[in-house]
C-alpha cells in the first residue's frame, strides 16, 4: 500500500473525499490537489470544458499527488495516470448528513478545499445529485474502475469503518517502511 504515488479519490458529495485526500497526503508526504479548488473560479464560475481538460492533463503529469474530486468528464485522465484509486462508495444518507453539517460548519465562509470566492452553498440540485448518485453516477464509476483496474490498486470503501481501517492500515504500513 505504501508504494502509492498517484492517488485518485472519488465519491459522492459528502463522502469525505477532501478529508481522506488530506489525510493520505499527510501520511505519505505527497501533495494534495482538491479539484474543487482548481476547477471553480470566483462566484462559482466554471471554466470551458477544453480549458478544464487541459488543466487536468497538466495536473496528472506530476510525479506524486493525491487528487480528490469527481468531474466525470476528466475522470479517465486521472484513472489513467493513477496507480491507486479510492472510491468512497458510502451510503447516501451519510453523505447527505455530512453535506448539511458542512453547510452549517462553513456558513458564509469558504471551505479550505474550495476555490476563493466560492462560499459554501447548499441547494436542492446538489442534494438531488447526492440522493440520485447511486443510480445515476455509481454505475458509470464502477464501469470506469473496471476499465482501469489492470495495474492499479482499487479500493472501494463502503462505510466509515472501512475508511478508518484503510487509513489505519496505510499509517501502519507507512511507519513500517520508514
Amino acid at each position: 500500500m505504501c508504494s502509492m504515488q498517484r492517488i485518485a479519490v472519488i465519491g459522492s458529495g459528502g463522502a469525505g473525499k477532501s478529508v481522506l485526500a488530506r489525510t493520505v497526503g499527510e501520511v505519505l508526504g505527497i501533495p494534495v490537489i482538491h479539484l474543487d479548488a482548481v476547477h471553480w473560479q470566483p462566484g462559482w464560475v466554471e471554466p470551458p470544458d477544453d480549458e478544464w481538460r487541459s488543466t487536468m492533463e497538466r495536473l496528472v503529469q506530476g510525479k506524486t499527488w493525491v487528487i480528490d474530486g469527481n468531474y466525470g468528464g476528466t475522470m479517465d485522465l486521472r484513472f489513467a495516470a493513477a496507480d491507486t484509486i479510492v472510491f468512497l462508495d458510502l451510503p447516501r444518507r451519510l453523505c447527505l448528513w455530512r453535506v448539511v453539517k458542512r453547510r452549517f460548519q462553513y456558513w458564509g465562509k469558504e471551505r479550505p478545499d474550495m476555490a476563493p470566492g466560492c462560499p459554501e452553498k447548499l441547494d436542492m440540485h446538489f442534494l438531488k445529485w447526492i440522493w440520485e448518485y447511486p443510480a445515476t453516477r455509481r454505475p458509470g464509476v464502477l464501469s470506469l474502475l473496471e476499465e482501469f483496474s489492470l495495474g492499479r490498486r482499487i479500493y472501494r470503501l463502503r462505510s466509515a469503518r472501512e475508511v478508518s481501517s484503510f487509513l489505519a492500515s496505510l499509517k501502519e504500513q507507512h511507519v513500517a517502511v520508514r
